[in-house]
């Protein structure tokens, strides 16, 4: 799984500790934002479920459509993610039995 800082920008407000990658078993980009340091919730947080996000457009237009704006998304990153996402990768065991689709 990786995990490349950014920053995510909603009105005036900004974090530059966001967080996008890609996790292989979900087969899903995912992207953290706004972290409430009490409560460990995300104000933003896509890309929990099942090939929810599978390609990094996809997230980023889900991200746009809610008025979120990502910078700091560095070219090196955006290949390194790319290339992550087009490695294949097996059903696993949950997917295999059944339990998760």
């Amino acid at each position: 799984m990786s995990r490349h800082a950014i920053t995510v920008t909603k009105g005036e407000k900004s974090d530059p500790d966001a967080v996008i990658g890609y996790d292989p078993p979900l087969r899903t980009f995912f992207l953290q934002a706004f972290l409430d340091q009490e409560t460990d919730a995300s104000e933003l947080w896509l890309g929990a479920f099942l090939e929810e996000y599978p390609t990094l457009e996809s997230i980023v237009t889900a991200a746009r459509t809610q008025g979120y704006e990502l910078s700091g998304l560095e070219q090196n990153t955006i290949l390194s993610l790319i290339k992550e996402a087009s490695t294949p990768t097996p059903p696993s065991i949950g997917e295999q039995l059944g339990i998760v689709r």
